[in-house]
């Protein structure tokens, strides 16, 4: 019995071992197709169970045998390049990160975070094998596009830590940490659709018209509109971009309120879906009678996260905030709703977030919230068709008309029955 009990609690270790081995085989598989590399299958296999087994002997030694290994391993693997005759291989900097890594991993497993250590193993796989693809979107992305990365990063572990989290001002309604947050929220979805629009290029047709709608839907609907008079040949195109932009903004408010209010989604949502698949319905007919074409212009837009954007956009936002309130409660819904309809004009997220805001502060029941993001939205149709009227050409107007009021229509619709 005694030796029965003394193997078990040898061979609980095993699974560890055997995770390790699997993390191993994976990234070394990866490295066995690179040219350049000196580590492969077997290599990386073996270093990710040195990294258990020194986390293990650690906790029975001393800790600095861990390190010591992980300093065994990189040395290990330097000298393997610098013995390396054929000069024409990769200097292999990339492949010694690697094997670091693996080894950390393989030590990690043995302090029970295995998902984490299988999560970051095949991230570290993905990076390696997508070589090419990363280089080509660093190319594509130029020095501006850089910093605008950057200043996201700054907008949002620089400046938002350092905001107080607390409630001040008329009505309490000014919370500086929770405006600053809905700026790094909006700023990261413009982000994300303004770095899109330039990885894509110009040869992917109405696809600009989703990530237009994520970054400014006025922008887009704008520039596409200009272009309509200039070339009557591009108002088919031009349609459905400003169409499946006008469709996106309702996707990103939906993705905007999950975040920042997820309790109003179960009657946010059935008005939001309502305009989108009837719009939708509206949007792929035109989408059917597109032909492609080349040339497709992007949308002239600024960097999302310039700190004088963010800004205004705070400055937008906490104004709203503090108007809607302050109407809110000398007139009751109908202020709020009228403040909805004049800012909806040109600028549906502060609206949105003020009037979820408001919500989450009990000011405001769940109806006179939905209700007020819907009347911004119609507003904002509105305010869209009318550029459209004033610099596209008539065809263009014509043609939107039917896709942009299909939507109003069913958010309209599903107001009706909150």
């Amino acid at each position: 019995m005694h030796t029965e009990f003394t193997l078990n609690g040898e061979l609980a270790a095993l699974p560890h071992f055997l995770t390790s081995l699997a993390i191993g085989l994976l990234i070394g598989l990866e490295r066995e197709r690179s040219p350049g590399s000196r580590a492969g299958l077997r290599t990386f296999a073996l270093v990710a169970m040195f990294g258990t087994l020194a986390a293990m002997l650690s906790e029975k030694t001393t800790p600095w045998l861990l390190l010591g290994g992980l300093l065994v391993v990189g040395m290990m693997t330097i000298a393997a390049y610098f013995r390396a005759k054929d000069d024409t291989l990769d200097p292999g900097t990339t492949t010694v990160i690697a094997v670091l890594i693996c080894y950390g991993l393989g030590a990690t497993i043995w302090y029970d975070l295995t998902t984490l250590a299988i999560m970051l193993a095949i991230i570290t796989t993905i990076l390696l094998y997508f070589k090419t693809e990363l280089h080509g979107i660093s190319e594509k992305l130029s020095r501006r596009d850089s910093i605008s990365v950057l200043q996201f990063a700054v907008l949002s572990f620089i400046i938002l830590p350092v905001l107080p989290d607390q409630n001040m001002g008329p009505y309490e309604a000014i919370n500086p940490h929770q405006i600053w947050l809905m700026v790094v929220l909006i700023s990261g979805v413009s982000l994300a659709g303004y770095v899109a629009l330039k990885l894509i290029g110009q040869h992917h047709g109405a696809v600009l018209g989703l990530f237009g709608g994520l970054v400014s839907s006025t922008a887009t609907t704008l520039v596409y509109a200009r272009r309509s008079v200039e070339n009557q040949s591009f108002v088919s195109l031009a349609v459905v971009v400003i169409l499946i932009a006008n469709l996106t903004v309702l996707i990103r408010l939906s993705i905007v309120s999950a975040v920042a209010s997820p309790a109003i989604l179960p009657q946010l949502l059935p008005v939001l879906g309502s305009g989108f698949l009837i719009g939708c319905t509206v949007t792929a007919y035109w989408w059917y009678r597109l032909n492609q074409q080349d040339g497709l212009p992007l949308p002239e837009i600024k960097n999302p996260t310039e700190i004088t954007v963010a800004a205004a956009f705070g400055f937008i936002y906490g104004s709203v905030l503090l108007l809607s309130s302050w109407l809110s409660d000398i007139a009751g819904s109908t202020g709020l709703y009228t403040v909805a309809l004049v800012s909806g004009l040109t600028d549906v997220d502060a609206i949105t977030l003020s009037s979820l805001r408001l919500f989450e502060l009990g000011k405001l029941n769940a109806s006179e919230a939905v209700t007020a993001i819907a009347l911004a939205i119609l507003s904002n149709i509105g305010f869209k068709l009318g550029l459209i009227a004033f610099l596209g050409s008539s065809l263009l107007a014509r043609q939107c008309v039917t896709g942009m009021l299909a939507t109003a229509a069913g958010i309209g619709l599903a107001l009706l029955n909150i």
